[in-house]
């Protein structure tokens, strides 16, 4: 690969496997889309839409554009494409709701099947937040403090996995902060913020942990030589900082719609409470009259 600079922002490093999922997730949004008018006679909220689209463009790019065409060439890129994937990717497809489509547009048997299958006591362990969570804070570390990081370097399959991984993991971390869907288990705007404050360590433990390294800790970029970027142990530093960093503003950008939707929630509070009292005040003046 030449070097990795502004010329190369068009680069694509297209691969079957990942095109055919993101097509066909794309197809089967836009289909369940058109189905929930049919049947509810209501347009599908095309917010929702735009955000699913977004994940997947965000996917592609993070995959098959120039973050994925580098990939293996540098660790820092490799970072970049983690982040991209657990921390926009996957809030925008929680904003897409696809879940909630899926059960607004099946019909039959097949609506049945759905139902059921989210009523189930699997899906409510799936979809409670702390599932989120903790599958949040074991994946990161994981995947960039262990060797399971360099055989994700040498084998294809299990790099592609790793990305359907991040994807699914972000999707199941941020579904109870987006709050769009249905949830047996919802969370207050407080609480909301708390669950996001407590993901910040896990951002900075991993990439503290790579930028204060004194040494290469996967072997295949010992094996891998380029003529071109930062040193070995420069680039692993940089990827740190990328998580470090990165990871925690963009955690902290989330918190932000979080933190409005609870000062709107205590204004709308101390809307209803005054009315109750001005309420309350007018039968007590009638009552002494």
């Amino acid at each position: 690969m030449p070097a990795l600079n502004w010329s190369q922002l068009g680069t694509t490093q297209l691969g079957w496997v990942p095109s055919i999922m993101m097509l066909t997730a794309g197809g089967l949004y836009l289909w369940g889309a058109t189905r929930v008018s049919q049947i509810e006679g209501c347009r599908w909220s095309p917010r929702r839409t735009a955000a699913f689209l977004g994940g997947l463009v965000v996917t592609f790019i993070a995959i098959e554009g120039v973050v994925g065409a580098y990939d293996d060439q540098v660790f820092y890129d490799h970072m970049t494409q983690h982040l991209m994937l657990v921390m926009m990717a996957g809030p925008l497809f929680a904003m897409g709701a696809p879940l909630d489509l899926l059960q607004r547009s099946a019909g039959g048997r097949t609506k049945r099947v759905v139902d059921a299958g989210m009523r189930s006591r699997v899906a409510e362990a799936v979809g409670h937040p702390i599932t989120g969570y903790v599958l949040y804070a074991i994946l990161i570390p994981f995947t960039h403090l262990t060797s399971f990081y360099n055989y994700t370097l040498t084998n294809d399959l299990v790099h592609d996995s790793e990305h359907l991984g991040f994807i699914v993991v972000g999707y199941l971390f941020w579904r109870p902060v987006v709050a769009i869907e249905p949830s047996r288990h919802p969370l207050t705007p407080p609480v909301q913020l708390l669950y996001l404050a407590l993901a910040v360590p896990v951002d900075t433990f991993t990439g503290l942990t790579l930028a204060s390294t004194t040494h290469e800790l996967f072997s295949f970029y010992n094996s891998f030589h380029r003529s071109w970027g930062p040193s070995l142990l420069t680039d692993l530093h940089i990827g740190g900082a990328i998580m470090w960093v990165g990871g925690d503003a963009l955690m902290f950008i989330g918190m932000i719609p979080v933190a409005i939707r609870w000062v709107r929630a205590e204004e709308q509070h101390t809307r209803e409470v005054d009315a109750e009292l001005d309420r309350l005040d007018s039968e007590a003046g009638g009552r002494s009259v």
